[in-house]
């Protein structure tokens, strides 16, 4: 064999070691997040994550789901990182020993939207109240159902209503908050959602924001690390240098700078106590 032709094979080799070493280094450098439905459908995360993905070299395989589903998931140890919205669910989380602590990520609110006609007439800046009409008048109204963060929110707002029967219009369609609000539109009927996924929503229809403004629709997110004690195979530092990007001042602008229309979607708040 000539020496161009050895030559020719030593750089084949070396070109398909360093293609292999590359897969090996990507697939290492990804990891996998358990999230609401809300940061994805309201497009947050096609914002967000290129930028850390651009900062850091770090994939991140989005799996979104209810919140109650996602933290389920890291209870498996099937995620890496946790970025949910329903706090009480979330200290529990850290209380069994699934997580070492909870950080403060962003918030926003959620709005009940509904016909511009608002045959309950519900408009206005109380939650409870304006359940209570749309029980007391059996309004059409979707329910997710599916222990998201949002339908957490929801059952809250029922109980503080005190009502044992929601109405003969309500439904629970076990679906995330993008199919929720499409049920809605098509039926003309009243629903809860995060306002984000709301100004990301299309097929609006008739629908309106009714009900805004009540302190009880305040809507924190949070992010945590998967347990590398219970769970040794997770990538912890990778998901770490997540949390601690999306909690850094790159991080926290990337969130603020996320808009549509103009509107500010989620409002950053790291290092708060919420």
């Amino acid at each position: 064999m000539n020496k161009t032709k050895l030559l020719r094979r030593a750089f084949c080799a070396a070109a398909f070691a360093l293609a292999a070493t590359g897969g090996a280094w990507a697939q290492q450098t990804t990891m996998v997040m358990a999230s609401t439905t809300s940061t994805e459908q309201s497009g947050l995360f096609g914002t967000l994550l290129p930028a850390f993905t651009k900062a850091t070299g770090i994939g991140v395989k989005v799996v979104a789901v209810g919140t109650g589903q996602a933290i389920d998931m890291a209870k498996r140890g099937d995620a890496d990182v946790l970025f949910v919205h329903n706090r009480a669910a979330e200290e529990k989380y850290i209380a069994e020993g699934y997580a070492p602590r909870r950080y403060p990520v962003m918030y926003n609110d959620f709005v009940m939207v509904g016909p511009k006609s608002d045959p309950a007439g519900v408009k206005g800046h109380d939650i409870v109240e304006a359940l209570k009409k749309v029980a007391s008048t059996n309004a059409p109204f979707i329910s997710r159902g599916d222990k998201s963060g949002t339908d957490a929110a929801v059952k809250r707002f029922w109980k503080i209503a005190g009502l044992d029967h929601y109405g003969a219009g309500y439904k629970e369609c076990g679906c995330g908050m993008g199919p929720a609000l499409n049920i809605a539109s098509s039926s003309n009927a009243y629903v809860v959602t995060d306002r984000g996924t709301w100004l990301n929503f299309k097929n609006r229809g008739d629908l309106t924001i009714l009900v805004e403004g009540d302190k009880r629709l305040f809507n924190q997110y949070g992010v945590m690390l998967v347990s590398p004690q219970k769970y040794p195979h997770v990538k912890s530092a990778e998901a770490q240098k997540f949390i601690d990007w999306v909690t850094s001042p790159a991080g926290q602008q990337t969130i603020a700078s996320y808009k549509i229309n103009g509107e500010q979607l989620f409002f950053p708040n790291a290092g708060t106590d919420n």
